[in-house]
């Protein structure tokens, strides 16, 4: 069984390739060197190269801020690039596991989101990931989409690392506190992703296709997740810094955030029996294998 795997070197695909797989499953992960996602003849050959089982698409443009300024290059990336994957996969007749995002949403509703909730998004970040989803479900019926939040892990760049690194250096740290959502470790998502891609390659007729969320269970503000990273981290700290909450509009970005993007993550587990574990034993564990790693004392 061969699946093929985009997004290899980010975060989810970093822990995908981590998993331990069954004996006759073999992971393709090819770099940016061997396939590059803004010119369709590579994708297309990438697919035609096959047998694939099936695809999981781990691959993004996720500098939330840059895309402001970057709208062409994410949309190549999160839209263009999804929408020709899409195509190809559906072509040969493969099932493709797709990762989007809870910033496809305004952040107004005032409690979880379903999969069934109307989108809106605020930035260019996620437009253009809903532009993927919107290509995905329109091209392959045989798609399964993955809606997360908030994802961290110990690859890459993401607020847990950089939160990590700011305790170490600094006295004092001030952090939004008025949006709220749920922390999600990238190991999790590649889990969630590998069971249903095994499921997708060998029942391919009996998987319940469609969209998803999925993320860590509980919720809580930026300044939530930055005093949980320092309480667990402390025993590496020489120090630990003060924690200052602030309002989004006393750090202002190029992007819009959302102010509550807290997804509901029933249906994935009435339809997979995939149950998402509590987003502080993630982060435990995240932090558990990277802080031996640094200098922190």
């Amino acid at each position: 069984m061969r699946l093929l795997l985009l997004g290899g070197s980010g975060q989810v695909g970093s822990e995908f390739r981590a998993l331990d797989q069954p004996k006759d499953v073999i992971v393709v992960a090819p770099d940016l060197d061997e396939l590059d996602l803004t010119k369709p003849a590579a994708i297309a050959d990438a697919l035609a190269a096959g047998p694939w089982h099936a695809v999981v698409n781990a691959a993004a443009y996720t500098n939330v801020d840059r895309a402001e300024s970057e709208r062409a290059l994410a949309f190549a990336i999160n839209a263009h690039a999804v929408a020709t994957l899409a195509g190809e996969t559906a072509r040969h007749g493969i099932p493709l596991i797709h990762i989007s995002t809870d910033y496809v949403f305004d952040g107004k509703k005032g409690m979880p989101y379903v999969e069934t909730d109307a989108t809106a998004p605020l930035n260019v970040y996620g437009e253009s990931k809903l532009a993927g989803e919107q290509a995905v479900a329109a091209a392959n019926p045989r798609h399964v989409i993955l809606r997360t939040s908030w994802v961290y892990s110990p690859h890459g760049h993401n607020f847990v690392k950089a939160i990590v690194r700011l305790a170490a250096e600094r006295e004092r740290l001030t952090i939004v506190d008025d949006q709220r959502g749920c922390p999600t470790a990238a190991g999790d998502v590649a889990r969630a992703c590998r069971d249903i891609a095994l499921l997708c390659a060998t029942t391919p007729g009996d998987v319940p296709y469609g969209l998803y969320h999925f993320c860590g269970k509980g919720e809580t503000t930026w300044c939530g997740l930055t005093k949980a990273i320092v309480e667990m981290a402390a025993p590496h700290l020489s120090r630990v810094p003060e924690i200052v909450p602030i309002a989004t509009a006393d750090y202002p970005t190029p992007a819009t955030r959302p102010h509550d993007t807290r997804l509901d993550c029933s249906a994935i587990t009435r339809a997979f029996a995939i149950s998402p574990r509590p987003w502080h034993d993630g982060l435990a564990e995240t932090l558990h294998g990277l802080l031996p790693a640094r200098q922190m004392t």
